[in-house]
């Protein structure tokens, strides 16, 4: 199969939000194989007996995509930030569930990978970086947004511009700062917050 044409997507993504319904139709067999990439990239941080395997995310993320029909989307880049975000939220909802079944443990785990924390080799649980993520929007909502894009969703920079809307040195400083800022925030594995 041929990679389907960014404006393709768009058009298609353009007459989703105006109430196509056939168009979500003819989209996913176009997004599909991207999705289940920025799956298993959200998954790799994950155990191995994870509750959830990539198609199941994939799935998890299409579901709730159908209820976001009233998104304006903009281009692909928001499409795919979109997406990567109801991926983090499938995976912060089912381990919030299994803390609750658990009460508070086997939490999962997620590592800080160099490209986030700059080389260094920290991990901090997906619950943990739930929470930091939330309290860095309320701080700074483009950083986080510009985070999510990055990490989760594996967007290039210009990617995100396109996506927020700012130049592509604006994401870069984003990205700086809001790396520094989550390393300060999670702090070292094992030290108290």
């Amino acid at each position: 199969m041929t990679t389907p044409s960014s404006s393709e997507v768009t058009q298609l993504l353009l007459a989703w939000g105006q109430g196509d319904g056939t168009a979500l139709d003819r989209l996913m067999p176009l997004v599909y194989d991207e999705l289940h990439r920025l799956a298993r990239r959200h998954m790799g941080g994950e155990r191995e007996n994870h509750v959830l395997q990539t198609t199941a995310l994939v799935n998890e993320a299409y579901l709730r995509l159908i209820d976001a029909s009233r998104v304006q989307w903009q281009n692909r880049a928001h499409f795919f930030a979109v997406s990567s975000q109801l991926m983090r939220r499938v995976l912060v909802d089912t381990a919030r569930a299994r803390d609750r079944d658990k009460r508070g443990g086997g939490r999962i785990q997620v590592s800080l990978n160099e490209s986030v924390v700059g080389g260094a080799e920290q991990r901090a649980d997906l619950i943990a970086l739930d929470d930091a993520l939330t309290l860095l929007e309320r701080t700074d909502e483009r950083a986080s947004r510009v985070v999510e894009m990055r990490f989760f969703g594996g967007l290039e920079n210009e990617e995100v511009a396109e996506a927020v809307g700012v130049s592509v040195e604006t994401v870069k400083r984003d990205w700086r700062w809001a790396r520094a800022w989550l390393l300060k925030e999670l702090g070292e594995p094992g030290e108290e917050r």
